[in-house]
């Protein structure tokens, strides 16, 4: 890929995928609970924003051309999710101060390394095989674009299926964007350009 030119999907997954561990690692290797308490709401904005734009747009991508393979997968993905949601809903609010918080931690990067690992095998081949790059591509743009309206912070009792998702995103972003206003997070420098033109 050239710099000027467009990601495909899988570009764009995998992008993400990298600013999760790098975000996590962050957050193991900061020396004080401020640090510690910004790349833990650094991590759970970019995941919440991650999964559900997944969600709304390369699930229902692999339903429509992989067929009843497609819907196989995302049912598979979608409960690799729920964990994952679950996990960073007691995360989003816990003190890194907590005897709680590591293993708490260790335990999502551990559910979210499975569900990596089932899309980098599965899903992002499979899809990719379908499409051709000029489709790759604006999947990875409404990919990213999604991103913009989707809640910030973890809902895991949200429905997470298209249009049903797409109301309760809805209804609770705009109250996950009000609370980040109130909430520290690292600072822009510190971020991968990617993010940086985000906040």
């Amino acid at each position: 890929m050239s710099p000027t030119e467009p990601q495909t999907i899988s570009e764009a997954i995998s992008t993400d995928h990298k600013s999760l561990d790098q975000y996590a690692d962050n957050i193991r290797s900061s020396t004080t609970l401020e640090d510690k308490t910004k790349w833990r709401n650094q991590l759970t904005w970019a995941l919440a924003r991650h999964a559900i734009s997944e969600e709304l747009t390369m699930y229902p991508a692999m339903e429509k051309h992989l067929g009843e393979e497609g819907l196989q997968l995302t049912n598979t993905d979608r409960e690799q999710h729920q964990a994952v949601k679950e996990d960073l809903y007691k995360l989003q609010s816990m003190s890194p101060s907590s005897s709680e918080f590591e293993p708490l931690l260790d335990r999502l990067m551990t559910d979210l390394h499975e569900h990596i690992k089932h899309e980098s095998e599965e899903d992002i081949p499979r899809l990719e095989e379908k499409l051709s790059r000029e489709e790759s591509q604006a999947l990875a743009k409404s990919f990213e674009r999604t991103k913009m309206f989707t809640p910030t912070r973890s809902h895991p009792s949200a429905p997470n299926r298209p249009y049903f998702e797409n109301f309760a995103a809805m209804l609770a972003a705009p109250i996950d964007r009000f609370k980040d206003l109130l909430t520290s997070f690292p600072d822009k420098e510190e971020l991968p350009k990617k993010h940086q033109s985000m906040l």
